[in-house]
């Protein structure tokens, strides 16, 4: 800094302080005088490092009455080494007219530091001061009294520090008011000035650093105020949409998948089947995106887009009502080659050669798509597409439409190819030498659920003299999109009635005296190849299991029960084993019990054919092993009655589940439908059968399935996971499951939400609330009195009660038992097997679709090219601005002034 030399004492370095004026921040002041933190001294101020009398001194100059700067010598006048100026020091960035001022600011009369106002008085935006406040690299003016340095404590009478109050009328706090000035962010009295981000007083042009610094603060506001809006600008997010996804088994892949980067294409909307030669051959604008009516989703349609490169990505919008004709993207004949029936077993009944059990199967679930396709389950994001396409992509007179088009844009890229083969070797050579493995696929598992009548100890072996009668459902459905299956007919109805006759044979008086039992299995996983079934009986096999093979004396079978025709339910047998005359009369047996347990029941059985193969079944896989007699119970006796098998159809529509209008959700819960009295009529008679294999001898007439625990099985399962009475039959820590929408696919991460459900539901119907404490319930081997081998002990949430908020917990003991539905060939690593089901799931990192508006390639060219020349100016300009600063920031010299 530069000083007057008319002021004694005034030449100092700036980390110096003057006798009685400016104080090093360090210090401690005494009254009047200004001291070293390491010296102590009266009337006189001292630098650390120097001793003088009267005079302040830089630490490496002397000087006798005249501070100079320790690389310049001047005649009465201390001399800035970067600047001259004649009786008044300047800061190299300003001018100051008998004021110093702080470079960024102009102020009339008095400088200011950017941050602070004060009236008549500029202050260092740090500290407040009596008289004059400065920033450190200002210039003083000799004329004011008393300088304060910028981080010290001022002398009595003079102001505080800036963590200090100030003295009444002396100053201020840069975050107070005072009476003098104001804030930052307001205007000044007049004459003073403004702060940074306003005008300056009259006559005070900004300077240029003044200028670009505004400007640069500006568009950085702006920028962060509305960048993050831009994307939401060009983008319409569409956010319920389905995708289709790879699987893979052991022999080739299916499913869609987009390019890693996403695929886009123009919209075009199909609605008929004339509107697909827009797209394959007179459209000017490819590769489209299709917005397909649920109508024409079929094989047909399908294999015409597979086969061009005009065609980028589908999505496809839901048919409302149903097709009429059906739909079914599924195979004609599940599960074919994973059953009992091959070459050397009941050739004739292989591949489906007599029954063609799903005649409307189209199979391209099992079709291998280079392109995505994207279920749209928004009727409104349909709409939103619809109007994007009428505004904009319509051709006018056969001509073809203007831009910017209305574009699509579908993420789906999978990271598995050709075959679980290949994909399993490649995780297992990730996991095996990589710190960080990519996975890039998954094998489809979950768990089984299973429970008995009578309990049995789940870590021991059952005797094998005792005999068990096993019924037995699956609990899981597919579609042709990831995560929509609703499997109404195909799951939910079975095992729903399956549920429903567990509850009534559990009621009976002397269940628990019966001489078999039974045992009530829920398999997951058997829409691919029997994953569920074909592990329980490897497990069998393997004595991993309580039960072995020999100890199941029969098998029934619930499957597809809720589309009777005349209340028809049809009995399947094994024509094959039946040639065994032993069985054939164990089979017989079984048959006459299940036809006397619908007496006056509503429900007529009838028995198939002899010459009828088993349908699609669970039951298959435990003949491959063993010859057991046993039944499959269905609504069909040759082709399927559900029309909709494996697709999104197969709601609840399709089973006849209505409502009144009007009801409200727990209404809705309670209210006993016309579907859910017939399923319950079906759960009578299989309870009361079990209760006739079992070796029960008593009236079976009070074994009666109850249709209010029926409907709200179906509601739960079908309509609405997130009622009353889910929430109240489980664990506080699974509240989570309870989803809108229930969805019964198996995937990759396990249990899912039906599996934890049933395991519930299935120990709320047959279980017993105990009187234990949440400890105890929770750690039931603590507890002398429990029977951790024989039960599971379950803390379950409980239900409101009536005028409360608060949930009543209780703790529900129950046989129900989880077992793993992980098919075997991934335990024996057999990836190629063909015995066992091989299905695995690819991984991914993105899912979702979004529109926008596209340009055309000549102006998106000519934007790049306008953008890469706005980008070379810009780097010109900015080298010959810096190249030139010395010419264009530096202030011209007041030709007035005599430099020396």
């Amino acid at each position: 800094m530069e000083f007057d030399p008319g002021v004694p004492g005034m030449g100092m370095d700036r980390d110096m302080e003057a006798a009685g004026t400016g104080m090093n921040r360090d210090m401690e002041l005494a009254p009047g005088i200004g001291m070293n933190r390491d010296v102590e001294a009266a009337g006189i101020g001292m630098n650390r490092d120097m001793e003088a009398a009267g005079i302040g001194m830089n630490r490496d100059m002397e000087a006798a009455g005249i501070g100079m700067d320790r690389d310049m010598e001047a005649a009465g006048i201390g001399m800035n080494r970067d600047m001259e100026a004649a009786g008044i020091g300047m800061n190299r960035d300003m001018e100051a007219a008998g004021t110093g001022m702080n470079r960024d600011m102009e102020s009339a009369g008095t400088g200011m530091n950017r941050d602070m106002e004060a009236a008549g008085i500029g202050m260092n935006r740090d500290m407040e001061a009596a008289g004059i406040g400065m920033d450190r690299d200002m210039e003083l003016d000799p004329e004011v009294p008393g300088i304060g340095n910028w981080d010290m404590e001022l002398a009595p009478g003079t102001g505080k520090n800036r963590d200090m109050e100030l003295a009444p009328g002396v100053g201020m706090n840069r975050d107070m008011e005072a009476a003098i000035g104001k804030n930052r962010d307001m205007e000044l009295d007049p004459g003073i000035g403004k702060n940074w981000d306003m005008d300056l007083a009259p006559g005070r042009p900004r300077g240029p650093l003044g200028l670009l610094r505004a400007l640069l603060v500006a568009v950085l506001v702006a920028g962060s105020c509305s960048g993050n809006s831009v994307e939401r600008k060009i983008y319409i997010p569409l956010n319920k949409t389905a995708p289709c996804v790879r699987l893979l088994n052991a022999t080739h892949q299916i499913g869609c998948q987009s390019s890693i980067s996403g695929d886009t294409g123009v919209i075009h909307v199909v609605e008929k089947e004339e509107d697909l030669r827009w797209v394959l051959s007179d459209g000017p604008n490819p590769p489209y995106m299709i917005l397909l009516d649920g109508n024409l989703f079929n094989r047909k349609v399908l294999l015409q887009l597979k086969g061009t490169s005009r065609v980028s990505g589908l999505a496809v919008a839901i048919a409302k009502p149903s097709p009429s004709q059906g739909f079914s993207p599924g195979l004609k004949c599940p599960n074919d080659g994973f059953g009992v029936y091959s070459k050397d077993y009941g050739p004739e009944f292989a591949h489906c050669n007599t029954t063609l059990w799903n005649p409307l199967g189209s199979g391209i679930s099992y079709e291998d798509f280079d392109f995505p396709i994207f279920l749209l389950e928004d009727a409104n994001e349909t709409q939103v597409i619809k109007q994007c396409y009428l505004d904009h992509n319509v051709p006018g007179d056969g001509s073809a439409p203007e831009y910017p088009l209305c574009a699509m844009q579908l993420f789906s890229h999978m990271h598995a190819v050709t075959s679980t083969v290949t994909c399993m070797r490649r995780s297992s050579l990730q996991s095996t030498f990589s710190i960080n493995p990519e996975i890039v696929c998954d094998p489809l598992l979950d768990y089984n659920v299973w429970s008995t009548l009578q309990p049995i100890n789940a870590s021991g072996k059952l005797d094998p003299e005792k005999e068990v009668v096993m019924v037995a459902t699956r609990i899981d459905s597919h579609s042709f999109f990831w995560n929509v299956a609703p499997g109404a007919e195909s799951a939910v109805s079975s095992f729903v009635t399956h549920l429903a006759a567990a509850e009534a044979l559990h009621k009976a008086p002397d269940v628990l005296l019966l001489p078999r039992n039974v045992m009530f299995t829920f398999f997951q996983g058997e829409t691919f190849d029997y994953i569920g079934s074909s592990r329980m009986v490897y497990d069998m096999e393997q004595d991993k299991f309580p039960l072995r093979l020999d100890n199941i004396h029969s098998f029934v079978e619930l499957n597809q029960v809720a589309l009777r025709n005349s209340s028809v339910l049809w009995m399947h047998t094994d024509p094959v084993s039946r040639m065994n005359e032993s069985l054939n009369l164990q089979v017989e047996n079984l048959l006459s019990i299940l036809t006397q347990s619908s007496a006056g029941s509503g429900v007529t059985l009838q028995e198939a054919g002899f010459s009828q193969p088993l349908p699609p079944s669970s039951f298959q896989r435990f003949l491959r092993a063993r010859h057991i007699p046993g039944v499959v119970l269905t609504d069909h006796r040759t082709a399927f009655q559900n029309r909709y098998y494996q697709s999104i159809y197969d709601t609840p529509e399709n089973i006849h589940v209505e409502y009144p209008e009007g009801l409200s959700p727990e209404e809705s819960l309670e209210y006993v439908t016309d579907t859910a009295k017939a399923l319950a009529q079906v759960a009578t008679v299989v309870a009361r059968a079990l209760y006739g294999l079992a070796g029960g001898t008593n009236s079976t007439s009070a074994i009666q399935a109850d249709p209010r625990t029926v409907t709200k099985m179906l509601y739960g399962f079908l309509i609405k996971m997130n009622n009353s009475w889910f929430q109240s039959i489980i664990k506080p820590d699974l509240k989570g499951i309870l989803g809108d929408v229930p969805q019964h696919y198996v995937a990759v991460s396990s249990p899912v939400n039906t599996t934890y459900l049933v395991q519930y539901v299935l120990a709320n119907l047959t279980g017993t609330v105990v009187n234990l404490t949440k400890e105890e319930c929770l750690n039931p081997e603590k507890n002398p009195h429990t029977e951790k081998e024989l039960f599971d002990y379950s803390w379950v949430q409980g239900a409101l009660g009536a005028n409360s908020s608060a949930r009543a917990p209780l703790c529900v003991r129950s046989g129900v038992r989880l077992s793993k539905a992980l098919s075997p060939a991934f335990e024996l690593r057999q990836w190629g097997s063909t015995e066992f089901s091989t299905w695995t799931e690819s991984r991914w990192k993105d899912i979702r679709a979004r529109i926008f508006l596209v340009a055309s390639r000549e102006l998106e060219v000519l934007t790049l090219l306008l953008g890469i020349a706005i980008l070379g100016i810009s780097l010109l300009t900015t080298y010959f601005i810096n190249a030139k600063a010395d010419v264009l920031f530096t202030i011209p010299r007041d030709p007035g002034v005599v430099s020396y």
